[in-house]
């Protein structure tokens, strides 16, 4: 979702509460240039951060968030600017800068990075900008800073989206573009998606664009470019991406892996966009067998 895109004028129904947060998870907030981050973390060892999709929030990795916890890392995911629980954009900023200083708070000096989508970007972009606060990457179904959408499915969807800004009944359309873009995908119609996979992201997409649509269009995410820099990681790197995602992710996913130094690209079957929700077996596989052996 573009940063200066206006919301649709019926926007102001409530958003769902936040779930309750596990006693035993470490909450708080961290400082960044014009506002705060909502975190969270839970237990020990090599640090892991958890980058969300773009107009969701930490919620979306609930599944992943524990287990490891559970597995010997101490794990944080927070709400970017602009999602969640974290500040409203108000003027020009970085995620990646965001994500350094809330390193920076937590008193990380490295942690691997395992982003999805818009979050995968900012993992880049940071690993690009910090290289020594970085010790490997996660990119699943990534996007990548500088590379443009090209997939008439999503060109398409998008097109509709912005026109939905102004018509009556907006913000439910304007969210049904998401899920037709980021959770159905080009190969499916909304029936063959699990409903509560569907309803799930809705609502989280919901809260999202309720909370912090008085912060949509003062300001824009400033990124490193990463498309032209690919080659420039040198840190192990795995990459995932869903068979019934778009073209443009794949072509994503198979960019790292040709331009990373060493990366690996899993193809995850039976699953679009959303591999950690859809194929969760298959994903965690993945990443535990990464994070086995990935050099810390």
């Amino acid at each position: 979702m573009s940063s200066d895109m206006r919301m649709p004028a019926d926007f102001g129904a409530a958003a769902p509460e936040p779930a309750g947060t596990d006693p035993g998870v470490e909450t708080g907030t961290a400082p960044v240039a014009g506002g705060e981050l909502y975190y969270e973390a839970a237990g020990s060892g090599p640090v892991l951060v958890l980058l969300h999709e773009g107009m969701l929030d930490l919620t979306m990795w609930d599944e992943q968030f524990h287990w490891l916890a559970r597995a010997g890392y101490r794990v944080v995911r927070y709400d970017a600017r602009g999602h969640g629980r974290s500040s409203l954009v108000d003027g020009e900023y970085a995620h990646h800068e965001d994500l350094r200083a809330l390193l920076a708070h937590l008193g990380v000096a490295r942690a691997t990075l395992i982003g999805h989508s818009h979050g995968a970007r900012v993992a880049l972009d940071c690993a690009l900008a910090y290289p020594d606060a970085v010790a490997a990457l996660v990119l699943a179904a990534p996007g990548i800073s500088g590379r443009s959408f090209s997939d008439p499915f999503l060109l398409e969807h998008i097109r509709e989206q912005v026109a939905a800004v102004s018509l009556p009944g907006g913000v439910k359309l304007f969210i049904e573009h998401f899920l037709r873009m980021w959770v159905d995908g080009p190969h499916r119609d909304p029936a063959a998606v699990d409903p509560a996979l569907r309803e799930r992201i809705r609502a989280t997409a919901l809260a999202t664009v309720t909370a912090h649509a008085e912060g949509m269009g003062r300001g824009a995410a400033f990124e490193v470019g990463a498309a032209d820099r690919l080659a420039e990681i040198r840190v192990p790197t795995l990459v995932m991406d869903g068979d019934l995602d778009s073209t443009d992710i794949s072509a994503n996913a198979h960019a790292v892996a040709l331009a990373v130094p060493g990366a690996r690209r899993a193809r995850i079957p039976a699953a679009g966009h959303m591999v950690n929700l859809e194929n969760a077996a298959e994903f965690d596989r993945e990443l535990a067998e990464f994070l086995r052996t990935a050099a810390y």
